[in-house]
Formats: structure tokens, sequence, C-alpha cells
């Protein structure tokens, strides 16, 4: 067998690997990984928030105003977050 076509079965088998075991949470739970910060429950009982939500909360402190503006998207997601963070700096 040539040193190539060994090197090639190898990195099949290498993603092979990988392909399978990022795919433990969806065989045995039968739902993807949940790495969204704002959806994920565990995250949320530890108090931990997206960047530009934490972001966004220190500016409405510091304008003197407490909890979500009544003018953004504010739905709980990062991507909502970040696109009213990117609004307020303009």
């Amino acid at each position: 067998m040539s040193s190539l076509l060994l090197v090639i079965l190898a990195s099949i088998a290498v993603v092979a690997f990988f392909v399978v075991g990022l795919s433990l949470t969806r065989i045995f739970k039968g739902h993807d990984i949940q790495s969204e910060i704002s959806t994920n429950p565990h995250m949320q009982a530890r108090g931990i928030k997206c960047a530009m939500q934490q972001e966004r909360e220190e500016q409405l402190k510091a304008m003197g105003l407490d909890g979500c503006d009544t003018n953004a998207d504010c739905n709980g997601e990062c991507s909502a977050c970040g696109a009213v963070a990117k609004k307020t700096h303009e």
C-alpha cells in the first residue's frame, strides 16, 4: 500500500471519528447542542448572558433606563441584541 493511500485512509478515519463524536448529543439525547447563550437553560440559570446583551444592559443603566428599550426588538436572542447594539452606536 502506498503512503499516499495510507494518509488518505487515516484522514478519512479521523474525520469520521470527529463527526461521530460531534453527533453524540444528537444521537443519544435527540436534539442538537444548545450553544446559543440566550436559549440555553443551564446558562440562564447561572446568569450568563451574551456579551452584546450585557453591553446593552450596561448602556441602558448608564442612560438611566431600567430594562429593555421599548423601541428595540429585544426577544432575548443574541442576534437581536447585536442588531440593536449596532443601532445604538450609530
